[in-house]
């Protein structure tokens, strides 16, 4: 297996291949897409799904285009979420956030440009790749998996849920449907693609669906947390707008020490989930690490 930054330079080398020219009369529709994509960030999502891959004896130059599909998501979700009529925030990444750059209209349509490039992708890719049946439905369930994980019973459930929170009373049931939905989704959707890409068998995708959800609701944790007593710098984005907005946020409702003994419990059980593959697993095992402790 590769390291993470390998994995991420694979990533951010092919990034933008798949953004399409629409031509003269719609080039600012290809920069706004662009600025936003480009603008940094981890790439964990995409990594995951290739390391998911790799670790199963699959190609990972056969898993980009839907890595790359997950970045595409994940930025326009981002997009969208800084809008003024959803978290209305003026930095991401360090930067201006896409609206205060081209305009809400434009945001908006280089969210909805990256969401519809996704599906193109991983759509796509099985009629480039997939060369017999059984391995066009492997390409076919990953790209279920993706697009259903980002969908109106995933990603975007747990949007509309974050949302509706802020003004209800903060609830544990909810708090969890947001952590599940609005992150852990789009955490375990390329863990479980990269895996079905290589046909991997039933129980590793049991036991690294238990790993993704755990380190995708410990993440939403630890922004929550990272909200409250994060340093805005490193960050690259507004903090305090939890309690700005009434959001459920963990820490604000069980308090920071809770969030914190919550954070590490799901790390060490996303850890333990993995256990049986031993050292074979060590780079998922040191990801889970990092994650506990980042600082953004």
């Amino acid at each position: 297996m590769l390291s993470f930054n390998e994995y991420k330079d694979l990533i951010n080398s092919h990034l933008t291949d798949l953004i399409a020219d629409p031509g003269e009369e719609a080039a600012v529709l290809a920069d706004a897409m662009r600025y936003s994509l480009e603008v940094g960030g981890k790439r964990l999502r995409p990594v995951l799904l290739l390391a998911s891959c790799d670790f199963a004896g699959g190609e990972i130059m056969e898993a980009l285009p839907y890595a790359l599909s997950l970045e595409y998501i994940h930025t326009y979700s981002l997009i969208h979420d800084d809008l003024p009529a959803m978290d209305n925030d003026d930095l991401r990444r360090g930067k201006p956030t896409s609206h205060k750059v081209f305009g809400e209209a434009m945001a908006i349509l280089a969210g909805d440009a990256l969401l519809s490039t996704a599906a193109e992708t991983v759509t796509g890719a099985p009629l480039a790749f997939a060369g017999i049946p059984v391995k066009m439905a492997a390409h076919i369930r990953a790209a279920h998996e993706i697009m259903s994980r980002a969908g109106a019973t995933g990603m975007i459930a747990g949007q509309t849920a974050d949302i509706r929170g802020e003004s209800l009373e903060p609830d544990a049931d909810l708090i969890r449907y947001i952590e599940l939905h609005k992150t852990a989704d789009l955490i375990t959707a390329p863990v479980r693609a990269g895996l079905m890409l290589a046909e991997a068998d039933d129980d590793m995708l049991s036991a690294f669906t238990t790993y993704a959800l755990d380190i995708g609701v410990a993440f939403q944790i630890l922004d929550d947390i990272l909200d409250i007593e994060g340093d805005q710098a490193l960050m690259g984005k507004t903090l305090g707008k939890d309690a700005e907005q009434g959001k459920c946020n963990y820490a604000y409702v069980h308090g920071i020490d809770a969030a914190k003994e919550e954070l590490h419990r799901l790390t060490a059980e996303a850890k333990d989930a993995l256990s049986p593959y031993g050292d074979k697993a060590s780079f998922f095992m040191s990801l889970a690490d990092s994650l506990e402790i980042r600082n953004h």
